[in-house]
């Protein structure tokens, strides 16, 4: 859908110019994020202000789904773009309704039409449309306004979509809640966008794609998870920093880390039984279901070494499941708020679908680096 081709830009004058952007080429998929990442004045704002020629290009080529934007009119391709910033740009005298509506009705739609598709994409954002239609921006919280100025750029249904820093100026609990509503929403309506940041954590929440720069160049272009476990060279490792297999903990769900191998008992069987049984699985500890599958309690290894009796004597309440849809990070932070060597995974209807270990983690992840 986004093709750079060969892009460069200069500033100065010829003899002696300044190379913002030098030779980037990438493709980006339709329907994905591709978040473009580096140290202050590496290129990447410039690169996108090139997309819908904000910036000319010295030279090189931007094609969007196979058209070659030279040859579009500039105020036709930024109408056909969504275009989000740090700062916003409501307009203070608009309602939230006329804010949404305007690029729609720069192109001539019917106000019925457009009015309504204010609406639903109130809607989409969980933000009531009697409420907030006829409001002004200075009667939202920022992060109100942050959630319009997104909507503002989707209003005309682009197929692509620019989105400069969008979230860079929330706090961080209204960040982590617009982005998580802005992934949600973008499962749904499948935009191809360009989206600059300066922050590495939302880059692997956020992006399908990654693009490192440095000084105008484009170092690596990939996969947040390939990313992470391949860094291309010295820079990109040091950019990404030491704790980057942390940082692929998100990127990973319960579901293809999980151990489904797990060993199951009732309350009313004997502890040597069980220890049996955990001994012939290799496994710490045996669960004790619920009569619709979930885990209820836990007996380890370790305990039944000690005990005699029957299960129900000596196992403990399972103090904590993680869904097999979470990630990594999720499954991790539960382990070691609970002290959970051994943590249940559950399906949608709750029922024990495997088990998350440390051990199972570590595989995962090597796995991965050695790919």
């Amino acid at each position: 859908m986004i093709r750079l081709e060969n892009l460069t830009k200069q500033f100065g004058p010829a003899h002696d110019p300044f190379v913002a952007v030098d030779n980037i080429s990438l493709d980006l998929p339709t329907g994905e994020i591709c978040v473009l990442l580096g140290p202050s004045g590496c290129g990447k704002t410039t690169t996108m202000k090139m997309i819908n020629r904000l910036i000319q290009p010295t030279s090189g080529k931007v094609f969007i789904d196979g058209r070659d934007t030279s040859a579009v009119d500039p105020i036709e391709l930024r109408r056909s773009i969504g275009y989000v910033i740090q700062q916003i740009g409501l307009f203070p005298n608009k309602t939230i309704e006329e804010n949404i509506c305007v690029v729609p009705d720069l192109l001539g739609w019917d106000r019925r039409r457009s009015r309504a598709r204010a609406k639903e994409l109130l809607e989409l954002v969980g933000l009531q449309p009697d409420i907030f239609l006829k409001r002004y921006p200075k009667e939202l919280s920022g992060g109100q306004q942050q959630r319009v100025g997104v909507l503002r750029a989707l209003a005309a249904d682009p197929p692509v979509m620019l989105m400069d820093e969008p979230f860079g100026a929330i706090d961080p609990i209204n960040r982590e809640v617009i982005q998580e509503e802005f992934l949600k929403m973008q499962q749904a309506i499948r935009k191809t966008i360009i989206f600059v940041s300066h922050d590495l954590d939302e880059a692997v929440k956020m992006a399908d794609r990654i693009a490192i720069f440095r000084s105008g160049k484009l170092e690596q272009y990939a996969a947040p998870d390939d990313l992470l476990a391949r860094p291309a060279n010295g820079f990109i490792e040091d950019f990404l920093g030491s704790d980057r297999a942390l940082k692929r903990l998100r990127l990973v769900s319960v579901a293809d880390a999980m151990q489904t191998g797990f060993v199951t008992v009732a309350g009313s069987d004997s502890i040597e039984h069980a220890l049996q049984r955990m001994r012939a699985a290799r496994s710490a500890a045996a669960f004790v279901l619920d009569e619709l599958g979930a885990p209820r309690f836990l007996l380890t290894a370790e305990v039944a070494e000690e005990r005699s009796g029957i299960v129900s004597d000596h196992a403990g309440p399972v103090a904590a499941a993680v869904p097999t849809g979470a990630d990594l990070r999720q499954a991790v932070s539960l382990m070691f708020a609970h002290n959970m060597p051994l943590l249940p995974c559950v399906d949608e209807g709750g029922r024990m679908a495997g088990v998350m270990s440390y051990r199972s983690i570590v595989h995962h992840l090597g796995h991965g680096e050695g790919a």
